[in-house]
């Protein structure tokens, strides 16, 4: 079974890549929800990461707010570092132990590990090849804004935090450019897909 790490920046269509990867057979690892998890319930995280960035990130209950995390683990390159050294060994220990698990059952050919941060978190290394999913600043700007969540100052900021697209694309073992329809993004990954398989 193979392993591959699907990533790309907000808005660039990643979800939607995934969910063609599901439908054709693929399982799909959701690196950022496993990451959600581990925030609303292990203990041992939480409690390294009030260490780390104080009681500011907490609500009344004592429990991680996402939304507070968040705006002091986006306020720079340092504190974001921080989060995702506490935060990604979880990561990886789970995929590590879904992997096995799928393989024993051997329903699947591709295990997809799908990750906003496959570069930044080393987790490429594990992964027999990597797809970058990218598109024009304009158009992943439009679609965040109109998913709403999250002002445009945030976007822009989260963007600078992140690796750049030049980067993950020249990094890439496949690229899918999403600056068309949503059956042109179809066709191109159906191509790739047959390509792994």
């Amino acid at each position: 079974m193979l392993k591959v790490g699907l990533t790309g920046g907000m808005g660039s269509g990643k979800s939607v890549v995934s969910t063609f990867f599901k439908d054709w057979g693929a399982y799909i690892f959701d690196a950022d929800t496993i990451a959600k998890n581990i925030l609303n319930t292990n203990k041992i995280a939480q409690n390294e990461i009030i260490a780390e960035f104080g009681t500011d990130v907490i609500d009344i209950n004592g429990n991680i707010n996402k939304k507070k995390l968040g705006r002091v683990a986006f306020l720079n390159d340092n504190n974001q570092l921080k989060l995702n050294t506490i935060i990604h060994p979880y990561v990886f220990e789970e995929i590590d132990l879904c992997f096995q698990s799928v393989l024993q059952k051997g329903a699947h050919k591709i295990f997809v590990v799908d990750a906003a941060l496959i570069y930044e978190s080393g987790a490429d290394a594990h992964m027999d090849y990597v797809l970058v999913v990218t598109s024009h600043l304009k158009l992943r700007t439009e679609r965040v804004m109109n998913r709403g969540g999250i002002s445009r100052e945030d976007f822009l900021k989260r963007i600078d935090l992140q690796w750049s697209e030049k980067d993950k694309v020249e990094m890439a073992d496949y690229v899918i450019h999403n600056n068309s329809t949503k059956e042109e993004l179809k066709k191109e990954v159906k191509n790739i897909y047959k390509l792994l398989v």
